[in-house]
């Protein structure tokens, strides 16, 4: 079983389109729960966690990855669309792997080579599946979603990921 955990801040648009690609895990019965993990919202974000039933959590990542029930943590940037195949994928890794993994970038979501060396990276841009008990001792020293996934070794998953965009 899996959580999901969404830091997010002040996007509520790019949080409805990220839950509705979730929907699929949701109704396999991959996905256990949807924590929204918020740092200060002042727009409508809690109103599409609760419509969307999501647990709101304030305080950020760490208090999300405390209440997550899953074992394995899916950690996702809001606007961020996983594609089809994300569930056979996600599954197969946990069932055998124990190291964290990441998404490939879908093909129209790919940046040009230049933009992407003057932009710098998003560590979390691939999302993360991540063990519970590996996140919960990166967060220690993290306080951010994109703090815990930076400079972590990886496994790439052979499901595609639609980028947030940047803001």
């Amino acid at each position: 079983m899996l959580s999901v955990l969404i830091e997010t801040l002040n996007d509520e648009e790019g949080l409805a389109r990220t839950l509705a690609s979730l929907i699929g895990g949701a109704v396999e019965g991959v996905v256990r729960d949807v924590l929204v993990c918020d740092t200060g919202s002042t727009d409508q974000t809690h109103r599409v966690a609760e419509h969307a039933g999501c647990h709101y959590v304030s305080g950020g990542i760490a208090a999300g990855i405390r209440q997550a029930k899953g074992d394995w943590l899916l950690l996702l940037e809001p606007g961020a669309r996983l594609g089809e195949g994300w569930i056979d994928e996600v599954v197969a890794h946990t069932a055998k792997q124990t190291m964290a993994a990441r998404f490939s970038r879908a093909r129209g979501s790919r940046a040009p080579f230049l933009s992407r060396v003057f932009a710098g990276n998003r560590a979390l841009a691939e999302g993360l599946v991540i063990s519970k008990r590996q996140a919960a001792a990166l967060s220690k020293n993290a306080r951010s979603a994109e703090a815990i996934a930076r400079g972590l070794a990886t496994r790439r998953l052979h499901a595609e990921i639609w980028v947030a965009p940047r803001k």
